[in-house]
């Protein structure tokens, strides 16, 4: 292996082991600041900038909870009567494998199953909710996320 091929290697096994003991440890490591504008950037927002600062933890796009899908604002209404839930999944521990949500110790969030029309399977709308009561949606399994700004 040449000189350059070794010192990559070097580095990315170094980076792998800081990422491990983070995980670990349970530390949030520093992160890019999400775009503002431009490509890629959500047009969806909370109702005020100031509202959203003080309740959305995680940086994310913002999303009312009644722009969202009805059967996403029925599964909040379950999660926050405590069920019944449709899905013998709903309510179990979510990871957070993608890191897209803020990082926090096992058990912190929950994934609940949005019912999806059409679907035969639970499909890949899901609402996590966070021991701190926020709640994030997604409609793509985990590849993007939105936090919930709810009526209180």
């Amino acid at each position: 292996m040449n000189r350059k091929r070794w010192v990559a290697f070097a580095g990315l096994v170094i980076a792998v082991v800081v990422l491990v003991i983070a995980m670990v440890g349970g530390q949030q490591l520093p992160t890019a600041p999400a775009p503002s504008s431009g490509a890629g950037a959500s047009t969806t927002t909370a109702p005020t900038a100031a509202a959203s600062a003080r309740s959305n933890p995680s940086g994310l796009p913002a999303i009312n909870a009644s722009q969202l899908p009805k059967e996403a604002r029925q599964t909040l209404a379950l999660i926050a009567k405590g069920g019944p839930y449709p899905y013998d999944r709903d309510g179990v521990n979510f990871g957070n494998f993608e890191g897209i949500l803020p990082k926090k110790g096992s058990g912190f969030y929950q994934e609940y199953t949005v019912v999806t029309p059409g679907e035969s399977d639970r499909g890949a709308r899901r609402i996590i909710a966070g021991k701190d009561g926020a709640k994030y949606y997604t409609a793509d399994h985990y590849e993007s996320f939105k936090f919930i700004v709810e009526d209180k």
